[in-house]
């Protein structure tokens, strides 16, 4: 189905959530929202005879450099962000000619997983075409009586997790609101998997082969520094069931690879790709400001492995390929950036047998069940 790529999709700023027909932006959200309309994560196998299909969701990104303005005032729309930071982060979509490393990387992995399943694929986004609710029309079209939905993303927090869990309930309001669709499917987001034996295999191997990048002299005293997003604290502060679980699922994913790669070796946890404004706490440290705290401690060489990432879209190839590698050439610092995941085989055939797992009625993983209140960025409530 054709997209009008200029119409506005309204995307949820951070912090926010989606209000489904009838509840206050102020209330709990619904169970809609919480598990893709009503369909919880079940232990028993899939029905005999079901149409079903796997749905990989993601952030989106312009494909020309026409595209790059409206697709951030999408991804920014009511945050209030002033025009000359949107055309200044333009620039760095310019760079590339316009078009984001992260749709030829979906691609990549859809047709990856395509290889290995006896179901359809269909790739959606959130703020750029294929936009989610295009890809929910053409599901129910097609017959699709109930879709996984694979995140891109590894871990809890609002715009990792639950956001997808929004645009998927958005996308179903959408499609029920006409009179004329075919009915859609039902939904159910695949649980988290930042510590499946693929995605720690992938990251292993890639943060190995850094190292070996390094001078021989240097690599057994090379730091190693694990980078994600930043996201803000409070934001930070009430990630998974019991809060925290963004920076708890890095550490333990860091750690696996770590132990895998380089048993015994230190690392740090640092942040990177900030947007908020200063005003707002956000995670810390920056991993440029962490750069030079380690030059100035005396570290002669360091490894960035980009943990919180799956594939090198553009916060890795710009904040970490230019940025980062300036920050620490400046200061002297050996470098190297270990590659992510992306279609590394150990991790697409991680993502399949998760996959496999739903569909058989295995246990559900931690992430899957998220309770009414996991993830959720509270707001003053509106006069009523």
């Amino acid at each position: 189905m054709a997209s009008d790529l200029s119409r506005p999709r309204h995307p949820l700023p951070e912090g926010a959530s989606i209000t489904p027909p009838g509840q206050r932006p102020d209330e709990e959200p619904s169970l809609a929202v919480r598990n893709n309309g009503g369909v919880p994560p079940s232990a028993d196998p899939a029905p005999s005879g079901r149409r079903e299909a796997l749905l990989v969701l993601g952030f989106g990104g312009p494909e020309g450099p026409d595209d790059v303005l409206p697709f951030l005032e999408n991804v920014t729309r009511g945050r209030g962000i002033p025009r000359e930071r949107l055309l200044a982060v333009a620039e760095h979509y310019h760079h590339f000619g316009g078009v984001s490393p992260i749709n030829d990387q979906n691609k990549a992995l859809v047709d990856a997983l395509r290889a290995g399943l006896h179901l359809p694929v269909y790739w959606g986004n959130r703020n750029w075409a294929p936009y989610v609710e295009d890809v929910w029309r053409q599901m129910a079209e097609d017959g699709v009586e109930h879709a996984y939905v694979l995140a891109t993303s590894a871990y809890a927090s609002f715009s990792g997790c639950r956001q997808y869990h929004e645009d998927v309930a958005r996308a179903r309001v959408a499609l029920e609101s006409d009179p004329s669709a075919p009915p859609g499917p039902t939904a159910e987001k695949l649980p988290h998997y930042y510590d499946t034996p693929g995605f720690v295999r992938a990251n292993a191997e890639a943060l190995t082969a850094a190292l070996e990048t390094l001078p021989a002299e240097l690599r057994d005293g090379a730091r190693l520094v694990a980078t994600a997003h930043s996201i803000p604290e409070a934001m930070a502060a009430v990630a998974g069931p019991h809060g925290g679980a963004y920076q708890a699922e890095l550490l333990g994913a860091a750690q696996l690879v770590v132990d895998e790669a380089a048993p015994g070796c230190e690392f740090d946890l640092v942040w990177q790709s900030r947007s908020g404004p200063p005003a707002v706490p956000w995670l810390e440290p920056d991993v440029n400001d962490h750069l030079r705290a380690l030059a100035a401690a005396g570290e002669r060489a360091v490894v960035v492995f980009p943990i919180g990432f799956v594939s090198d879209h553009l916060e890795v190839v710009w904040d970490l390929d230019n940025e980062a590698k300036e920050t620490a050439a400046g200061l002297g610092l050996a470098f190297a950036r270990a590659a992510t995941a992306g279609t590394h085989p150990a991790f697409v055939a991680a993502l399949r047998e998760l996959l496999d797992e739903r569909r058989a009625g295995g246990i559900p993983r931690l992430g899957t069940d998220c309770p009414a209140a996991c993830c959720y960025v509270t707001r003053p409530a509106r006069p009523a």
